[in-house]
């Protein structure tokens, strides 16, 4: 049974007063409560590592908790910043890999630049990507668009426009 936020407040309180007792305890009863937390934020495999970092920031923080406050939201902020630098990792890394197999093989520049492309409209509203597909990369006309589509040619045009405006800002932020 995971402890109340009132058990949390009171052992954070007196393991900053130096109660060693208190302080396994409340690590034991975070350790718990982050497992709950993580449970479906991020693969089982690596809910150990993120626990244990979270642990490690709660330890070097704990001076900044303020007894008067409530407990739970102090360690959800701490765990839920620990969780996005894991997901800013998982990204780098992924990020990282695709420039070394890019980077492998100059004659691939094309694959990996499709590749992109393709996750950069992945991102973006399916009508807007598909006509951006049909007029930007495959050279129809906006009519033909219009009438492959479905869409209003003035829709079209709409869609292409704000599209690549999304797509502009996303590559500018990146």
């Amino acid at each position: 049974m995971i402890a109340s936020e009132e058990t949390f407040r009171r052992l954070m309180t007196k393991a900053q007063a130096g109660d060693k007792l208190c302080y396994s305890s409340l690590l034991t009863e975070c350790e718990k409560w982050l497992r709950r937390y993580y449970a479906h934020k991020i693969n089982p495999a690596a809910i150990d590592d993120l626990v244990q970092e979270t642990l490690i920031s709660l330890h070097r923080k704990r001076a900044s908790y303020d007894p008067a406050r409530p407990f739970l939201p102090w360690l959800a902020a701490i765990g839920r910043y620990r969780w996005i630098d894991s997901l800013r990792k998982i990204y780098r890394h992924e990020h990282d890999q695709l420039y070394e197999e890019m980077a492998a093989d100059p004659q691939d520049e094309t694959v990996a630049a499709k590749v992109s492309l393709e996750r950069l409209l992945d991102r973006i509203p399916p009508k807007q990507a598909e006509v951006i597909s049909l007029v930007k990369i495959e050279g129809l006309s906006i009519l033909e668009a219009s009438a492959k589509t479905g869409q209003s040619e003035s829709l079209v045009k709409v869609n292409i426009h704000r599209g690549l405006k999304k797509l502009s800002s996303m590559v500018e932020t990146e």
